[in-house]
């Protein structure tokens, strides 16, 4: 094509796919100038002002204001640089359109109220430092006072990576528990939510929840008293005896049995019951007694609260780690098949003594 050839607002409206009016507008503003006029007053335009509109639609379709879009076509500024601001402030609008979205999509799948759905949005909303804060004032709750302190004895691994999510309960984690730590410094630090600097939706509804769910006081205070339970063991059996923990063993004896459709309150459940039994009267260094059996069957029921599962879910979702095994229904089942032979052998000490019932374990 002839590069002098010169074109009417609607020649060149043809060409581009613009309307009339928008290149008028683009022209008034002189992001894009005619070349030349005609006899009678018209605009005429030369082949540069089609590569031209063809980039302000571009830049316009990505956003770009046009006081820039004048800048980069009048060359005072380079279009690598302003693509770069661009892409950033657009990285900053798509997080508050995912976190809208995120919270949105929580208050549809639970049916949230107006004050739950204020909370929430305001949770997800928080900056980072607002959210380390959050995460020490419940940490604190459940491990304050309690010996946290990594192990002299033993070399620190510093780099274990998502495996450090078993530690979350003693319940649940590895049959050794990680070089450097006391026990419950691996489940402090695995407790920690780590909210990415650009977190999908779903992490930020997971951590929205984490948030509601660790400012329930009844749920601290089961935390709470998880790591007491803890921190009594790890004083009985020394720190730095790696032993297999309760969750292991109520994973790898009560699995097998759940599976195969043994009831708790079967005969065929007694060797189970009795190793775990066994497994705790070590941890706490004393006798497998009645008082024993009471002590293992309020750690259970410790254990297993529903929410503890919640907990690891959210969090394994808040840092991206796979989706850990639930135990819940383990628990459950260890926690009938204990009470059952608790219960009967109270009743066989009562008609052998003719004492009082005992009290149940607080939950």
């Amino acid at each position: 094509m002839d590069g002098d050839m010169l074109y009417s607002i609607g020649e060149l409206a043809r060409r581009t796919g613009l309307t009339v009016k928008t290149i008028r507008f683009y022209s008034d503003r002189g992001i894009v100038t005619p070349t030349d006029r005609s006899p009678a007053g018209y605009r005429r335009y030369g082949i540069h002002a089609v590569a031209r509109l063809d980039l302000v639609r571009t830049l316009r379709e990505l956003g770009v204001d046009l006081p820039t879009i004048r800048r980069v076509v009048d060359r005072e500024v380079s279009l690598p640089e302003v693509a770069a601001t661009h892409a950033e402030a657009l990285a900053v609008h798509i997080r508050v359109l995912r976190l809208r979205h995120a919270v949105l999509t929580a208050v549809a799948e639970r049916g949230l109220t107006a004050e739950e759905t204020d909370l929430m949005h305001k949770l997800a909303r928080l900056s980072q430092d607002e959210r380390r804060r959050l995460i020490a004032d419940f940490l604190d709750a459940a491990f304050g006072g309690l010996d946290t302190r990594p192990d002299p004895d033993t070399r620190p691994d510093l780099d274990r990576g998502p495996d450090a999510r078993a530690d979350l309960d003693p319940d649940t984690g590895p049959d050794a528990r990680p070089a450097g730590d006391s026990a419950l410094a691996g489940v402090r630090r695995s407790m920690t939510p780590e909210l990415p600097d650009r977190p999908e939706a779903e992490q930020l509804r997971a951590w929205a929840e984490w948030a509601e769910l660790t400012a329930d006081p009844d749920f601290r205070a089961g935390v709470r008293r998880m790591a007491e339970d803890l921190a009594a063991e790890q004083a009985q059996s020394g720190t730095t005896v790696p032993r297999r923990d309760l969750g292991a063993v109520v994973r790898d004896r009560v699995g097998p049995a759940l599976a195969a459709g043994i009831a708790p309150t079967s005969r065929e459940a007694d060797p189970i019951v009795a190793e775990l039994a066994a497994h705790h009267a070590r941890a706490l260094g004393r006798p497998d007694d009645t008082e024993l059996r009471r002590l293992l069957l309020a750690r259970l029921e410790h254990a297993g609260d529903p929410r503890r599962d919640r907990y690891l879910r959210l969090l394994a979702v808040i840092n991206d780690w796979p989706a850990p095994e639930s135990l819940a229904p383990a628990f459950t089942w260890s926690v009938q098949a204990v009470r059952a032979r608790t219960e009967r052998q109270g009743d066989g000490d009562r008609r052998r003594g003719g004492g009082t019932p005992p009290q149940a374990p607080g939950r």
